[in-house]
């Protein structure tokens, strides 16, 4: 073997140990609101459209230089879905949910300003367990188990600070039962993260 290619995998072989090493893993709180339908303006926090609201605390895993890493949060949430019943009667359920969100997470560095003010987007499946069971009705029944897939975007501030909103598409429904109609949950969540390290 060459001396170029032994360099080559000797520098490879570092990266691949010592990376993990030198990735920032950081741990903070969490909390935000859920929105019905997000519009840039005053009525986006009227309580019309708010449909509930989630905390907890979040992990943070980043590899340096790349900015490309994984965050996960462990939140209650409560959220409330608009059903239509057969006979076209609207109800409101409130229902009450462990999440667990999943992430791959980009920060964006930008130059001169990087350490002050930080970009980046997330994708990822989120994974919702149900804690109440609360029917509306007889004619249906909660689900157990929600699981979504979001993708968002945010600005980390002084590398402490982050805000967010993500956009989840629901995979399954949340109830179950040919008496009633309903659609899979689709809402916009609003948080804001504090970083301990």
């Amino acid at each position: 073997m060459n001396w170029y290619k032994k360099l080559l995998v000797a520098l490879a072989l570092t990266a691949f140990i010592f990376t993990p090493a030198m990735a920032q893993f950081r741990i903070g709180a969490k909390a935000g609101i859920a929105i019905n339908d997000l519009k840039f303006n005053k009525e986006v926090l009227e309580s019309k459209n708010q449909k509930g609201f989630t905390g907890g605390i979040i992990t943070e895993f980043t590899m340096p230089i790349i900015g490309v890493g994984v965050d996960a949060s462990v939140l209650y949430a409560r959220r409330s879905f608009d059903v239509t019943e057969k006979d076209g009667t609207p109800t409101t359920d409130n229902r009450d949910y462990l999440d667990i969100p999943i992430n791959l997470k980009w920060k964006i560095g930008l130059p001169v300003v990087g350490k002050i003010v930080t970009p980046f987007i997330t994708t990822g499946p989120d994974f919702s367990f149900l804690l109440s069971k609360k029917n509306i009705s007889n004619a249906w029944h909660n689900k157990t188990v929600d699981t979504a897939w979001t993708v968002g975007a945010g600005v980390q501030f002084f590398n402490k600070l982050q805000i967010g909103a993500t956009y989840g598409w629901g995979l399954t429904k949340s109830a179950s039962n040919d008496d009633a109609l309903y659609s899979k949950s689709r809402c916009w969540t609003i948080t804001a993260s504090f970083f301990f390290n």
